[in-house]
């Protein structure tokens, strides 16, 4: 029998970030009644192997799926191997693009292995939805979709949108919540939790569990993380993504280059920090007592020890404040192979000539040099940064060409916030 924390400071915690409980009253009741008995809750999240690599703004759910696991809860990290074959409406305007089951399989692989960075992986039930939604068969399926109308499925905001200007809605797209709501039955959930995106399929999953003569789930919605714009939210596609799986000093600098404002959100719904304790924090940077860069130095050392040994973030920690508090760019440890031929300047002649003899100097164009390191997006936007002045090798500079000497070549740049080393080979 486990022995559980008093209901309110189970509440401190499993409420911080929370967007919306649905209803806190029962959570609260079903709270008190797993303390009384001794028997853990069950709280899932599911998550489709829709890409293979996570970033921070996935963390969120597994964060919270992590408080619900430090209190002593038993929770259930779904994959939804089968669901991804329909592919998730959510925040969708047209039809996703079916995966297939070997993308399915290579990506659910991926998941897991990455999802244990947080969560502890001896306490975790890792499921996979296929188990029960493979067995439904065709009548379990049509007994399924008797319980909602297509007047209900219309309500959801995405079909709602797409029926008004006459896009096409597939019929398998209206599936997707009914099969996320009977993972809940499968799994006799109390609690699930879900973005606020995913608010129709959640409540999907209550209306079928109070069907099957089960107590219906408290559903736990959290917000969508914005990224490091601090406006859109967290995408690779945007560009403005904090990967799990990106080297320490990558992974910190990315985080100190947030917004202040954005620091505090990040706090709340990236850390494991009790929202006393940020609200604390907070009132000392506001009195002076605390200066915000320390806090967000602090900031990006917690997240980046999450993921990573507490002496790497250290590190990680120091390069950061030697490279853009001292500037000291001898520190900077992240190399980037380029291809010399890729940012020389030279005519077919001098090119001949090099190729044949790697030891003689040549000029190279600092844009293409910045496009290269993925410091800049485009070689338009590498031509602006570089008439506003770049850093080579510690001096400021304007120059549109430098030469390098021979091959292989080490040359550090650095723009704004970002430093890197190209070897030119």
């Amino acid at each position: 029998m486990a022995n559980f924390l008093p209901v309110d400071e189970q509440l401190d915690l499993l409420q911080k970030g929370a967007a919306e409980i649905i209803r806190v009253s029962d959570l609260r009741e079903r709270l008190e009644k797993s303390r009384q008995s001794g028997v853990p809750l069950r709280v899932k999240a599911g998550f489709d192997p829709t890409a293979p690599d996570l970033h921070l703004g996935h963390t969120v759910l597994m964060r919270k799926l992590k408080h619900f696991q430090d209190l002593g809860h038993q929770v259930i990290f779904l994959v939804g191997d089968f669901t991804s074959l329909i592919g998730d409406p959510t925040g969708r305007s047209v039809t996703r693009k079916p995966l297939t089951r070997e993308q399915i399989d290579e990506n659910a692989k991926s998941y897991t292995d990455q999802v244990f960075r947080i969560l502890d992986r001896e306490k975790t039930e890792v499921r996979f939805n296929s188990e029960w939604l493979d067995k439904l068969g065709f009548e379990g399926i049509i007994r399924l979709a008797a319980k909602f109308t297509v007047s209900q499925m219309l309500e959801r905001d995405e079909f709602h949108k797409r029926f008004q200007e006459e896009k096409p809605i597939s019929l398998h797209e209206m599936l997707y919540p009914l099969m996320q709501g009977y993972d809940s039955v499968a799994l006799k959930s109390d609690v699930e939790l879900g973005g606020t995106d995913q608010k129709f399929n959640l409540l999907a999953g209550r209306e079928l569990q109070r069907d099957s003569g089960q107590p219906p789930q408290i559903v736990l919605m959290t917000p969508i993380i914005e990224g490091l714009d601090g406006v859109q939210k967290m995408s690779k596609s945007l560009n403005n993504a904090i990967g799990i799986h990106e080297p320490p000093q990558e992974m910190f600098g990315k985080l100190m280059s947030i917004n202040d404002e954005l620091m505090w959100r990040y706090w709340t719904l990236l850390t494991d920090l009790r929202q006393s304790e940020i609200d604390q924090m907070q009132a000392d940077v506001a009195s002076g007592a605390l200066h915000p860069m320390e806090a967000k130095k602090r900031l990006a050392r917690t997240i980046v020890s999450g993921f990573y040994p507490d002496e790497a973030a250290k590190e990680a920690q120091e390069n950061w404040t030697r490279i853009h508090q001292e500037r000291d760019l001898s520190a900077v440890h992240d190399e980037v192979r380029v291809d010399w031929v890729q940012v020389a300047v030279v005519d077919a002649v001098a090119l001949e000539r090099l190729k044949g003899d790697s030891a003689l100097p040549f000029p190279v164009s600092v844009a293409k040099l910045l496009v290269a390191l993925g410091i800049s997006e485009s070689r338009t936007a590498a031509e602006r940064q570089v008439a506003a002045g770049v850093q080579i090798d510690g001096v400021a500079r304007k120059d549109r060409t430098i030469e390098v000497s021979g091959r292989p070549a080490k040359v550090t740049v650095k723009v704004g916030k970002k430093a890197k080393t190209a070897v030119i080979e």
